[in-house]
């Protein structure tokens, strides 16, 4: 029996190679809008369509259609950029957006919200003038690849980092229509394209790739579609663990839907790396699913075949053959904030950014710090998954200037509480359509009411990693935080305990569809006992296992499994 297809389906099969009506669209002043096939197109040129949901009200009631805007993600490997570079995506910022804001993502790399249609193509021409754009950022292919920003151990990092740029390049769809839409590119020949590695209708769902390099896990590669884990000896990078099957996005109250940590095939030689690329995600292509969407993630592929059969598919795509997994440990999961040395002599500033968010007022004039420093710096900016941002490669000559400006305008503070450095969330409302209650705008306020509770129990030098987003997405990885809320309506969120703090363990449901004070109480006694009864240097997540307070998920379809 042959299984509907869903309608993206249709709509990628009849679009003309992602081209659809677009450009018509954008010469069409009667609707900020697109179209709904026209919605889905544009995920695959780097943006989703938005409104601001906390204006429709207002605006239906004025018989205005909604404040559409759209949210453009750049594509930048690694998230890798120069001084230069970060200057004129700024300004970029300011003359076409609404929001006149960056934001970094825990995808590594940054976003513009509220471009109007009309300034659409000219942000996107005006990234091309700095060598980034936005070429399947989002959509049904793979999306940004992410890499380890360790700037300490430079050698080993750049060839990492290499490799990542490497996948990215390879796995970008083969289509002229990004170029033809957005430069203005000639297609005299009227020639139709081909997608050698993702064919007509490209993959069931999106993919996401990160590279990692031991003992940091900053990138979460157990939440990443597709993984490499640097292996190196005597610092020399020889290959990598390969991890497949992560992701976290889950639908509340679907029990066959949920969060997965990547499983491990076996180790290879650097060398075969993009043959290795190239197989995963062809035998995601061909064997994902194309009838649900909601299961249409890898790791719903890998565990309907099984990791055994799903690893012969793979070796049968590339001829290369997956030795036994090296051992490898991780250790940290968020970010080494401060000055760094690093192995060449130079310095690395981790600069703090409160959910990501480049702009000037409170905490401090970040914007515009930035743009000081990238006036005089000779190194790099490096985005980190955990929204922050790294002034790497100072020489020490400059880092008593670097750090003078980063002081004088909000960059660097003293004082400030370890937790804030340890939590993250995902932007929500008021522009997410999926979003189903505060996170970004309520991050802040909820985490200083959490640090007087560490206060309390005198805690406040053991940060936990926490984590909020406004739906199950999962676009902050809560799943693999110690404490998560996840938000079910407009003031309410699903609390979930048991991460490992170190990114390498699913944390599980506690109480479902709660309000702040119910969560702060709970907190509150579960502090209690982790201060009264914690083991040595134990992390918060696996002490509310070891005392039975949750039950610990084992595998992704446990997750649902609850202690009760």
């Amino acid at each position: 029996m042959m299984t509907q297809l869903s309608d993206n389906e249709r709509i990628k099969s009849e679009s003309n190679y992602l081209r659809g009506t677009i450009a018509e669209a954008l010469n069409s002043q009667v609707t900020g809008a697109f179209s709904e096939d026209d919605q889905q197109l544009i995920k695959f040129h780097g943006f989703y369509q938005q409104d601001d949901r906390d204006l429709r009200k207002d605006r239906k009631e004025r018989k205005l259609e909604p404040l559409y805007s759209a949210m453009l993600r750049v594509r930048i490997p690694g998230g890798i950029v120069s001084p230069s570079q970060w200057l004129a995506a700024n300004e970029l910022a300011l003359k076409l957006t609404e929001s006149g804001t960056l934001r970094l993502t825990t995808r590594q790399t940054f976003q513009y919200h509220g471009i109007l249609k009309r300034n659409i193509k000219p942000l996107i021409q005006g990234l091309d003038k700095i060598m980034l754009d936005s070429i399947a950022a989002c959509g049904d292919v793979n999306r940004q690849v992410l890499c380890n920003p360790n700037p300490v151990e430079s050698r080993l990092h750049h060839e990492a980092y290499a490799y990542a740029v490497q996948i990215s390049e390879h796995l970008l769809p083969s289509t002229r229509a990004y170029y033809q839409i957005w430069m203005d590119e000639p297609n005299p020949s009227g020639a139709e394209d081909q997608e050698p590695i993702y064919g007509k209708t490209y993959l069931p769902r999106k993919f996401k790739i990160a590279v990692a390099v031991p003992p940091h896990n900053d990138v979460d590669v157990h939440a990443n579609d597709l993984s490499f884990v640097a292996i190196a000896e005597q610092g020399e990078l020889i290959g990598f663990n390969v991890l497949v099957g992560g992701g976290m996005g889950s639908t509340h109250g679907d029990k066959q839907t949920y969060p997965r940590m990547a499983s491990n095939l076996g180790f290879i030689l650097k060398e075969q790396v993009l043959d290795v690329a190239t197989a995963v995600v062809t035998a995601q292509r061909d064997h994902g699913n194309r009838g649900e969407r909601r299961f249409a993630r890898l790791k719903y592929t890998v565990d309907r075949l099984g990791v055994e059969v799903f690893r012969q598919e793979v070796e049968s795509r590339c001829g290369v053959v997956f030795a036994e997994g090296r051992p490898y440990e991780f250790t940290q999961h968020t970010d080494r904030f401060g000055w760094v040395d690093g192995m060449d002599g130079l310095r690395h500033l981790t600069l703090f950014i409160p959910n990501g968010r480049i702009k000037d007022g409170e905490p401090g004039r970040l914007q515009t710090g930035l743009a000081e420093i990238a006036k005089i710096h000779q190194g790099d900016f490096r985005i980190t998954a955990s929204q922050n941002l790294i002034v790497a490669g100072v020489p020490k000559a400059e880092c008593a200037r670097i750090e003078a400006i980063a002081r004088e305008y909000g960059l660097l503070k003293d004082g400030l509480a370890p937790q804030h450095l340890h939590s993250m969330a995902c932007v929500a409302l008021p522009t997410c359509t999926l979003a189903m209650a505060e996170a970004e705008r309520y991050l802040g306020s909820f985490v200083e009411k959490f640090v007087t509770l560490q206060r309390k129990h005198q805690l406040e030098s053991k940060p936990i990693v926490l984590r909020i987003t406004g739906c199950p997405n999962g676009c902050a990885r809560p799943f693999l935080a110690e404490i998560a809320l996840v938000g079910k309506a407009l003031g309410r969120y699903n609390l979930y305990l048991g991460g490992d703090g170190k990114g390498t363990r699913l944390n599980k449901l506690y109480r479902e569809n709660i309000t702040e004070e119910q969560i702060l109480t709970l907190l509150d006694a579960l502090l209690g006992a982790y201060a009264a009864e914690r083991m040595n240097d134990e992390a918060f997540g696996d002490f509310v296992i070891r005392a039975g307070h949750i039950k610990a998920t084992l595998e992704g379809r446990d997750f649902h499994d609850h202690l009760s």
